[in-house]
């Protein structure tokens, strides 16, 4: 009973809630239909009226292009009018143009005739006048030969024998002009060129005034203590032989208070001994093992510093390209010294003197700088090997592959070789300057009067040699001869055998120049 019950309620329930939702149902699906109708029907008059504004733009705009067209073409008619007035205005003016021109041609052509009617005139006037002028000019040559057949008879010489006689004496005359002009030009020449040529030195000289340095073929090495001398000596004197030894040097130790002298000829192996004494020094063990091992050292150290001198040498003259051979001899050329010059610094200063020379004269400044770079390279090597430090530059040259130019300035320095080029002229002159210039180089007062007075004794060894001095710290020797015992030719051999026989007996610095003077007086008195 309770389940019938039960089913009776739910299906009442069911029936119920069915009818309530298909009630609702039905009003929610009418009032969506209403507001989907509503919607629709906003949707369309929005459209239309869109329309209808998208319609009003659109008639607008074809009014507005029909107008623009419109006033296009009333611009281009009215642009077309203007051309074809322009046209017309021109072809008017060149009708105009025309017509005055043929005019004035018509003017030309009368006046042509007219002047062609007066030169016809003309043409018969001068052709009389020339028939008139041709028998003057026959009369006149007939006047001349008779003037002349009675000039010949007069002077007694035909016209050939008295035109050479002009043409003599105008030669003569044209001569002795000629030989003054060239007098007065080459004395003018002379003392302009030499005028330059002081200028173009002194100029060299002062934008190139280097300092050297006189130095010695010994080194002073300071010690700490005069104990450290026996230490260097060592026991019966194995230290200091081992040094030598290795070195190549004299170590001199005397009674000078703290100082050892080390003394030898060739520089790079005294400046290896200095540097190796000094780092034993430092380290106090002085032993012959150590000795070796420290000179080792030294040499290395010597060696970096001559690469970077060379280097060095190169950057200033701003030389770059030479084989790096020819760069570590130049760095040896910093222990070597000439007269006390040291020979880098002379290389690096003749580098710039005849660079400057050579700027100013027109040559080749680069060739120049380099072969004066070069030009002592030969004493880098001078002392090991054989020959002159000349012939040894050029052959280093030829053999590291440097210019055939710069060779030939190096063999002409010293006149080996005749001079071919200007730049091995100047590297001549640059080479004096820099070795005669005061204080580049050094030598006692007793070497420098033995040096005048061997000039002026071997000068006064020559026959007709009257008097002799020698001047300008002995650059020049001037001597006067007797004239009855020396003519004007013989001077002139005097000089290059007293020049030869400076350079076979004597040595000294630059150049000595040798001046021969003959001089003839004629003495008179008015009574």
């Amino acid at each position: 009973m309770n389940v019938v019950l039960a089913i009776l309620i739910a299906l009442v329930t069911a029936a119920v809630g069915g009818l309530v939702g298909y009630t609702f149902r039905k009003n929610y699906t009418e009032k969506k239909i209403e507001r989907t109708e509503e919607y629709a029907k906003r949707l369309y008059d929005d459209a239309v009226h869109k329309a209808e504004e998208y319609k009003k733009e659109k008639v607008l705009e074809a009014k507005e292009e029909i107008l623009k067209a419109k006033a296009e073409n009333d611009r281009e008619r009215a642009e077309n009018e203007r051309e074809m007035r322009e046209r017309r205005n021109e072809v008017q003016k060149n009708e105009r143009r025309l017509i005055q021109r043929e005019e004035t041609l018509d003017k030309k052509a009368s006046n042509l005739e007219t002047r062609e009617e007066g030169l016809n005139a003309r043409a018969q006037d001068l052709s009389r006048r020339e028939e008139e002028l041709n028998q003057e000019h026959k009369e006149v040559e007939q006047l001349k030969d008779k003037q002349l057949a009675e000039l010949e008879r007069v002077a007694a010489l035909t016209r050939d024998e008295a035109k050479q006689i002009v043409i003599d004496r105008v030669q003569k005359e044209a001569f002795h002009d000629a030989a003054a002009m060239v007098r007065e030009i080459e004395t003018q020449a002379k003392e302009e060129g030499e005028k330059k040529a002081r200028n173009i030195i002194a100029l060299a000289i002062q934008k190139c005034a280097a300092d050297h340095v006189a130095e010695t073929t010994v080194s002073v090495i300071n010690l700490p203590n005069d104990d450290m001398k026996g230490r260097i000596i060592g026991r019966e004197g194995r230290n200091i032989r081992a040094l030598e030894t290795a070195t190549g040097v004299d170590l001199i130790i005397d009674d000078t208070p703290e100082a050892v002298i080390v003394s030898a000829f060739d520089p790079v192996r005294r400046e290896v001994a200095r540097v190796a004494v000094e780092k034993l020094i430092m380290d106090g063990r002085i032993h012959p093992a150590r000795i070796e091992e420290t000179v080792e050292k030294a040499r290395r150290e010597v060696d970096n510093q001559i690469r970077e001198a060379g280097e060095n040498a190169i950057f200033e003259t701003n030389q770059h390209g030479i084989h790096h051979e020819l760069v570590k001899l130049l760095g040896r050329l910093k222990y070597r010294t000439s007269y006390g010059q040291n020979v880098l610094k002379h290389s690096i200063e003749v580098s710039h003197l005849a660079g400057l020379m050579a700027a100013e004269l027109g040559a080749d400044v680069q060739l120049c700088k380099r072969a004066g770079l070069l030009h002592d390279i030969g004493k880098a090597v001078d002392h090991e090997s054989e020959g002159t430090h000349v012939t040894l530059g050029a052959e280093l040259a030829r053999k590291y592959h440097e210019n055939e130019e710069v060779v030939h300035c190096i063999m002409a320095h010293h006149n080996d070789v005749e001079p071919q080029t200007v730049e091995a002229v100047l590297i001549q002159a640059a080479d004096a300057i820099s070795a005669a210039r005061p204080g580049a180089r050094r030598e006692s007062l007793e070497n420098y009067i033995k040096r005048l007075e061997k000039l002026e004794e071997i000068a006064n060894s020559f026959d007709g040699v009257d008097k002799c001095y020698a001047i300008q710290s002995g650059r020049e020797v001037r001597i006067m001869v007797k004239p009855e015992d020396v003519n004007d030719e013989g001077i002139k051999v005097m000089a290059r055998e007293i020049a030869k026989r400076i350079e076979e007996q004597m040595e000294y610095p630059g150049q000595i120049r040798v001046n021969v003077i003959r001089e003839t007086r004629s003495t008179e008195y008015a009574k």
